[in-house]
């Protein structure tokens, strides 16, 4: 790989998948139980939270990275809230580009659970409380592993988002050698300097991986159709 790619790409791709990992697994663990309240609740905030969620569909990337960059700057509330914590500010820091994915990858893992929430209905966890089960083991071990699909599916679009991200990063993080800088700022960098040769390694290797994740999605929403009486 070090002789195709310099060091300085092999360095971007390897905070890349760093960050995707981190990303994936935390919006694993946000995702879920607030996917689960949108499928539940009957609450007057559920459309109120469900779009808030869905915002970073619609919203143009620099746009919310511009919000999160004043928000972490030094006088911004979440910049004010670090400093007082003696963590310094987040813009430009690998911490800054993990919170900007969360909240840009959001959607991507909280539609996917959610409708396989939606999915199950109510007759699964109606059994399961005529069996006694109290609501959080109801939850742990009957609705949990029946929307694997969806879980699945949520972890591996939120991994190939932000494997994908430009706009967001390159507001919040810049575009740091070793520090934030990732595959698709290091790609505009090889651009602009015009080494289009490392440029295609970089795109192919985005492009090949992004037709490998919707290929397995397809087969996955094929294999799930299969099992469905």
């Amino acid at each position: 790989m070090n002789a195709l790619l310099s060091n300085d790409a092999v360095s971007a791709v390897r905070l890349t998948l760093e960050l995707a990992t981190l990303t994936t697994l935390l919006l694993l663990l946000l995702a879920t139980p607030l996917a689960w309240w949108l499928s539940q609740t009957a609450s007057r905030w559920r459309a109120p939270v469900s779009a808030l969620v869905t915002l970073p569909l619609v919203l143009p990337p620099s746009v919310l990275g511009f919000y999160l960059l004043v928000a972490m700057g030094p006088n911004g509330p979440l910049g004010r809230l670090t400093q007082a914590l003696g963590w310094g500010v987040l813009s430009f820091t690998f911490a800054g580009l993990l919170i900007g994915s969360l909240l840009f990858s959001l959607p991507f893992a909280v539609q996917p659970i959610q409708h396989a929430f939606e999915a199950l209905g109510k007759r699964p966890l109606e059994v399961a409380a005529t069996l006694r089960a109290r609501p959080l083991d109801a939850f742990f071990t009957v609705a949990l592993p029946l929307a694997r699909p969806g879980l699945i599916t949520a972890a591996i679009l939120s991994f190939a988002h932000t494997v994908g991200e430009f706009g967001v990063v390159l507001m919040i993080g810049g575009n740091i050698p070793g520090k934030t800088r990732v595959v698709s700022t290091q790609i505009y960098g090889h651009v602009e300097a015009m080494e289009y040769a490392q440029a295609h390694l970089l795109a192919g290797g985005m492009l090949l991986f992004s037709f490998v994740v919707l290929l397995v999605l397809a087969l996955l929403r094929r294999r799930s159709a299969r099992v469905l009486p």
